[in-house]
């Protein structure tokens, strides 16, 4: 079950971060469910390849436990990874429709 949680927590803040990139540029426009899942698979890769080392840089353990400093650095990086997967999936369909 501990290695479920920083999953779940890359994949909310991924739907957030996805979400607020979507509101921020109409590029990103998209319907509701593609946002979510677009954010939420991107937060996840983004917490894989980003959440341990800023993780580290905030504080936290390196082996991974779950202390402020990893939670956050899972948070930022879901968030950031959300972001940039909407981003690219909105202007990959927004060229599609023109």
């Amino acid at each position: 079950m501990e290695q479920l949680i920083p999953i779940i927590i890359q994949a909310v803040s991924g739907a957030a971060g996805g979400g607020i990139v979507s509101s921020l540029l109409k590029q990103a426009a998209m319907q509701m469910l593609p946002k979510l899942i677009a954010g939420a698979v991107g937060g996840i890769g983004g917490g894989q390849v980003l959440g341990g080392m800023l993780g580290g840089m905030l504080g936290g353990d390196a082996a991974g436990g779950m202390d402020i400093g990893n939670i956050l650095g899972q948070v930022v990086s879901g968030g950031l990874g959300g972001g940039v997967l909407t981003a690219i999936a909105g202007a990959v369909m927004g060229g599609m429709k023109k």
